[in-house]
């Protein structure tokens, strides 16, 4: 089966900080510009490159998801992962690549590319850039596993991840036939993805502004020590908190309920009283709708009824 990779061009600051960072479980390879970016599907190689003279391949992940965010919540979501040391200097080069004032005060909206597993190579073993590849490139180049350049890739990768698994675990098993890798997510991936299955609304009160939602897991990730959708709910803030400690919940059927604990404990709790038996709004996609028995799990063991 083929199978398609991108070669995305990428500066040195970002590589370099985010191959010093402590075996990350994803990155943000952000774009200046909220493009969307259609050319792989999730479980495909992502791999980057530094700009010219450094004409190599210096690493790369498994593409995750892709979603447009206002820089200052891609900050939030991903901190370092985003390849930068504070969310100024992520701006200040957001503000160089868009040729912006110094003085914008405006909260861009970035491409973030999130990817899964990534790994990055010692400097002997940077792969040049393939001889397909053209210096007028200042974005992306797609190849695929059933061209000669692609096969030589795919294979030059799992060649250096072989070698690299000696010094420390990475799953190479994937990069021997080309094939899908399922990607894992991480936890800005799991608030993104749940992000855009809420359509970017509270599950309750639909609220829109979105430094003021959260990704709620339904079950502790400390307890099932995977991000899934289906485990979690996109939430208020306030709300948000109120659900990790029991004093609301949401039933199987998708109801809000309220627990009489909020008046007892804090003699208050009228505008959340006002949201109690209303049904949430809940993805249209079966698969990514939270998952009954979890909620079950949490109105049994959370809820403080």
């Amino acid at each position: 089966m083929a199978v398609k990779m991108v070669v995305a061009v990428t500066d040195w600051d970002w590589f370099d900080h985010v191959r010093r960072l402590a075996n990350p479980p994803e990155v943000n390879f952000w774009a200046p510009s909220n493009t969307r970016f259609k050319a792989l599907q999730p479980g495909e190689l992502f791999l980057f490159k530094l700009h010219a003279p450094r004409n190599y391949i210096v690493g790369g992940g498994i593409f995750t998801y892709n979603t447009p965010l206002p820089c200052s919540i891609a900050w939030e979501t991903f901190r370092e992962l985003n390849g930068a040391t504070s969310l100024a200097e992520m701006r200040a080069r957001i503000i160089k690549y868009r040729k912006a004032s110094p003085d914008d005060r405006d909260d861009f909206q970035v491409g973030c590319r999130i990817l899964g597993m990534p790994f990055f190579f010692r400097e002997r073993d940077w792969i040049p850039a393939p001889a397909s590849w053209s210096p007028n490139i200042v974005s992306l180049k797609t190849y695929r596993t059933d061209e000669p350049d692609g096969r030589l890739l795919w294979d030059a990768v799992g060649d250096r991840l072989a070698r690299a698994s000696l010094e420390r675990p990475f799953d190479t098993a994937a990069f021997g036939t080309p094939q899908i890798i399922a990607p894992r997510l991480g936890q800005g991936g799991f608030r993104v993805r749940i992000i855009d299955a809420y359509d970017r609304r509270c599950a309750v009160t639909a609220e829109r502004t979105l430094p003021a939602l959260e990704a709620a897991h339904i079950k502790p990730f400390a307890q099932e020590r995977r991000h899934e959708i289906s485990n979690g709910l996109l939430l208020r803030r306030d709300i948000h908190s109120l659900f990790d400690t029991g004093y609301v919940t949401v039933t199987p059927g998708f109801r809000f309920e309220v627990s009489d604990r909020i008046r007892e404990d804090y003699e208050n709790g009228r505008d959340y009283y006002r949201l109690h038996g209303r049904e949430i709004r809940a993805p249209g996609d079966l698969a990514l709708q939270p998952d009954p028995t979890g909620l079950q799990w949490h109105n049994d063991h959370c809820f403080l009824g």
